[in-house]
């Protein structure tokens, strides 16, 4: 009889964690997903437009809730691929009047640095005596609640000098996380 009492408590047991794991996972697993639905997005870089900040198939983590600021990175949908993301950094805001000469960056008639520019693919364009950024003035200021954004590799980069201004509707995240590859690891 005592034999029996225990191997019931042990049924009872092993039953109890089973669910009490099962209650844990589904808990974790409901957390994760309003966590990465409302809060944070996990995305994967395809594309050379922002090198050398980010390389092909880097994984970042953006926050779905924010306050833009100048050279803030973001990840955005794409304004001419149906489906598709893009990441850029945010160079004019609302208001702004924008100009690139002689690969120097003018916001509203000011000179604005651009020290993420100072690395060998920039170096590598004016060495040949091309622009790394060619010469534009934007025809008008940046719209109320839209942004002027372009990627790190000027000379590829497919940014609002081709396709316009960014709402801020179609802006998903700004990111703060680069957690792959594990040696580039890097907070924004």
């Amino acid at each position: 009889m005592a034999k029996n009492r225990k191997k019931k408590n042990d049924d009872e047991g092993i039953g109890s964690f089973i669910l009490e794991f099962v209650i844990m996972l589904a808990v974790l697993s409901g957390i994760y997903y309003c966590l990465f639905t409302f809060v944070f997005s996990n995305e994967t870089v395809s594309g050379p437009s922002m090198q050398p900040t980010f390389e092909n198939n880097d994984r970042l983590i953006a926050v779905r809730h924010f306050d833009l600021k100048r050279n803030d990175i973001v990840i955005l949908k794409a304004p001419d691929e149906k489906n598709a993301l893009y990441i850029k950094r945010v160079i004019g805001l609302p208001g702004d009047m924008v100009t690139s000469k002689n690969d120097k960056l003018y916001i509203n008639g000011k000179h604005v640095s651009e020290p993420y520019l100072n690395n060998s693919l920039a170096k590598k364009a004016t060495k040949g005596g091309q622009l790394y950024t060619n010469n534009f003035t934007l025809r008008r200021r940046v719209p109320k609640n839209s942004y002027f954004v372009m990627g790190d590799h000027r000379d590829v980069s497919k940014d609002s000098r081709y396709f316009g201004f960014v709402k801020r509707s179609a802006i998903i995240g700004e990111v703060k996380l680069r957690y792959w590859p594990l040696n580039q690891w890097r907070v924004f």
